[in-house]
């Protein structure tokens, strides 16, 4: 479709188009699985007994979803009170699927019978797999490696729930570097299909094909990454969430970018999606990593600072919309708003209305610029990796197929020119990447650099 001054013009779908969105997507998904430099007749690691290190939220998901495909799991947390409620939610979250007729009462017994607590780390003996799932925190998961070091058996693979952590500092820790990988699971993990599989720089063959075979087993898209901040999915996230941001700095206002994300074809536009997750979530990391930010880039601290001032979101009553008690419905918040156009002022910007097609273009083309960047440094061994990245794990509409597919059908010459000239108005974020470069100039596209890498495996 041709580019025009219309919104509709660039980013509408006919079903013509949907459909081959959709054809693409299902292909994705079954590419994702092989691996070039993997044999296909690699023998896998049993996985017969698996321990759980985090009774939280992730850890009881993760666990249910091995359950689920009738792997015993032992769950292991540093307290009594901390592993109760990780049963006790299990428990609930068993019962509430019997109750909508999801699950049979047997079935749901069947399973909570495969779960054992435990605050003994020691537990972790028996297992053929451990995967950690405690807080972000370096120095805390080098600790707990440290230990599985000594604990685990012999041959154990040895797997980092982290969501961006640096793998191969975690497997430092440990002196079987090749039995450690990341398998990064979404919350909430018994219901997300996306599991990231993060082969660090000495993960063995063998252990990242059983990685990738259980995320088959559990009903999961596997898709394979290699270390970087974030892997794929939250590298591309955090060039949508700063874009959206900063587009509010700049002048729209958050139910203005919402609802040019909504009519794109999310499910809810990003401000919304941050209420209702908390606008606190990673403060703590953010607040940390202000101190050792590089000067020489624009960075956005407005989230930050409503949760200063208590607006968390749904849970608070505020955030970046007003809600009514008993009611998740977001309303716009004029004092939110009068404060936003205060703090623009503030930052000396002047503020300037934005078309839909611009605050499209910025939460998109950031994540195709950071996705070529993936692809050049072979953190995603495919576009259609990425694409499919999205739209398992971070609701991107399926009717445009992932932003790597929608760069194609947009034409790259199209988003690299916009790319170009969002790198002269704002600077370093948008600096283009070289892949996107290199194939604007030789006249292809992401979909012709994947044909090129589908050679036949070893094996």
């Amino acid at each position: 479709m041709k580019a025009e001054s219309s919104v509709n013009d660039l980013f509408a779908v006919d079903d013509e188009s949907a459909a081959r969105a959709e054809a693409h997507a299902r292909f994705a998904a079954t590419e994702a699985a092989r691996i070039p430099d993997i044999a296909s007749d690699t023998p896998l690691r049993p996985i017969r007994r698996v321990a759980v290190i985090g009774a939280g939220t992730m850890g009881g998901g993760i666990a249910m979803s091995l359950t689920a495909i009738g792997i015993p799991v032992t769950l292991i947390d540093a307290g009594v009170e901390g592993l109760e409620r990780g049963l006790a939610r299990m428990r609930d979250n068993h019962l509430a699927s019997v109750k909508r007729g999801r699950l049979p009462s047997a079935q749901m017994e069947q399973r909570l019978a495969l779960i054992t607590g435990t605050t003994r780390m020691e537990s972790v003996a028996g297992a053929d797999l451990v995967i950690e799932a405690v807080f972000e925190d370096m120095p805390l998961k080098q600790q707990i490696f440290r230990q599985l070091d000594v604990l685990a058996a012999p041959g154990a693979i040895l797997a980092t729930n982290t969501s961006g952590l640096d793998i191969d500092e975690i497997a430092a820790a440990t002196r079987r570097p090749g039995d450690v990988v990341g398998a990064h699971f979404f919350s909430p993990a018994h219901v997300m299909r996306l599991l990231e599989v993060v082969r660090a720089r000495e993960t063995a063959p063998d252990v990242t094909a059983t990685l990738m075979d259980l995320g088959r087993r559990m009903g999961k898209v596997a898709v394979l990454a290699k270390v970087y901040p974030g892997f794929i999915g939250n590298a591309l996230f955090r060039q949508y969430t700063r874009e959206a941001h900063f587009l509010v700095e700049d002048g729209a206002l958050p139910h203005e970018v919402d609802a040019a994300l909504t009519r794109f074809g999310y499910a809810m536009g990003l401000f919304a999606v941050h209420d209702m997750a908390g606008n606190d979530v990673g403060y703590q990391t953010r607040k940390a990593q202000m101190a050792t930010r590089a000067g020489d880039r624009r960075w956005n601290d407005l989230i930050l600072k409503l949760c200063d001032q208590g607006r968390l979101g749904q849970k608070s009553g505020q955030g970046w919309y007003r809600y009514e008690p008993g009611d998740r419905t977001p309303r716009r918040d004029k004092e939110l708003e009068q404060w936003i156009v205060a703090e623009s002022a503030r930052m000396g910007i002047t503020r300037r209305s934005m078309s839909e097609e611009e605050i499209l273009k910025r939460c998109l083309y950031g994540m195709v610029n950071e996705g070529a960047r993936l692809l050049e440094k072979g953190v995603a061994l495919r576009s259609s990796d990425i694409d499919i990245t999205y739209l398992t794990g971070y609701g991107f509409p399926r009717k445009h197929g992932g932003p790597m597919y929608l760069a194609d059908r947009i034409g790259l010459d199209k988003v690299l020119a916009d790319v170009r000239r969002l790198h002269r108005e704002h600077g370093y974020w948008w600096e283009p990447a070289p892949l996107l470069e290199r194939l604007v100039n030789e006249g292809r596209g992401f979909g012709e650099l994947d044909n090129e890498s589908r050679v036949p495996r070893s094996g």
